[in-house]
C-alpha cells in the first residue's frame, strides 16, 4: 500500500511541475536577442531593412520571402551569413499587433530603405564599439 501512495505522490509532483513550466512559458513569450534594440522587450517584431526581413521575438525566428512565399527560419538566408545584426538598424514595430507583419512589407520597404538608420541604437547586449552609429 505504501508504494502506491509514493507512486501517487510522485505522479502528482510530476504533473504539478509540468503545469508550472507551461505557465512559465506562456508568461514569458520571448526574450529579445542580444542584438535587439534595448528598451523594447515588450515588442514582438522588428523590421530589418538591410536584409528586408522581420524578426519575431515571440518565436525567435526570422521571417523573410523565399521560394515565392513568406516563411519563418531560425537564421537569415545564407547570402546574409556575414551580416552583423548588432550593427544593422532594427525598426521596432511597436504599433503592429498581428501575426503577419509582412502584409505591410511594401510600406516598410519604402519607408525604411536598405542602409536606413534614424538614431543611435543600443542593443540588449551592447558591447563597446558594436552599437549602431
Amino acid at each position: 500500500m505504501k508504494p502506491i501512495k509514493l507512486l501517487g505522490l510522485a505522479l502528482a509532483l510530476s504533473i504539478a511541475g509540468v503545469l508550472q513550466s507551461q505557465v512559465m512559458v506562456s508568461l514569458n513569450p520571448g526574450t529579445p536577442p542580444q542584438w535587439g534594440p534595448a528598451g523594447y522587450s515588450d515588442v514582438r517584431y522588428y523590421y530589418l531593412p538591410d536584409v528586408e526581413a522581420y524578426y519575431d521575438n515571440q518565436s525567435s525566428m526570422f521571417i523573410y520571402y523565399s521560394s515565392g512565399k513568406w516563411d519563418s527560419h531560425s537564421s537569415l538566408p545564407d547570402c546574409y551569413q556575414n551580416y552583423d545584426l548588432y550593427k544593422g538598424y532594427k525598426v521596432v514595430l511597436s504599433d503592429y499587433t498581428g501575426t503577419t507583419p509582412y502584409t505591410h512589407f511594401y510600406k516598410h520597404k519604402k519607408n525604411f530603405v536598405k542602409g536606413y538608420h534614424h538614431e543611435i541604437q543600443k542593443t540588449v547586449g551592447s558591447k563597446p564599439g558594436r552599437d549602431r552609429k
